[in-house]
């Protein structure tokens, strides 16, 4: 079988956030919450459905350029609103003035559920 190099970049490529519920996505998505020390996913959806269903909550997620933050988060959102959530999500370095340095200030990710 021939590789096509051009897709196999696209498919890993740190900076492309893949979205779970997209069939062409999916196909490469890989779990790796073994590695990353359990479900931390599980372990945040738990966290807004189960303790804290009627408040904000907050909680910092960090990790190194294309481990999958993005896509983490993206899932999370996803079962979130079949959990009948209504989730706000948007990736700061698309939507705010990443140039603009106001104390040096690192990107965040916000979502709420």
């Amino acid at each position: 079988m021939a590789v096509d190099l051009r897709k196999f970049f696209e498919a890993t490529d740190p900076s492309r956030t893949l979205v779970v519920n997209n069939a062409q996505d999916k196909k490469y998505y890989i779990d790796f919450s073994s590695v990353r020390g359990g479900d931390i996913i599980g372990k945040l959806k738990q966290k807004i459905t189960f303790f804290k269903p009627h408040d904000p909550t907050c909680t910092l997620f960090t990790g190194h350029i294309g481990c999958g933050k993005s896509t983490e988060l993206l899932r999370l959102k996803l079962e979130l609103e079949a959990d009948g959530f209504h989730v706000v999500y948007f990736e700061s370095s698309e939507d705010l003035e990443m140039t603009e340095n106001r104390r040096a200030q690192a990107p965040k990710f916000y979502l709420w559920g």
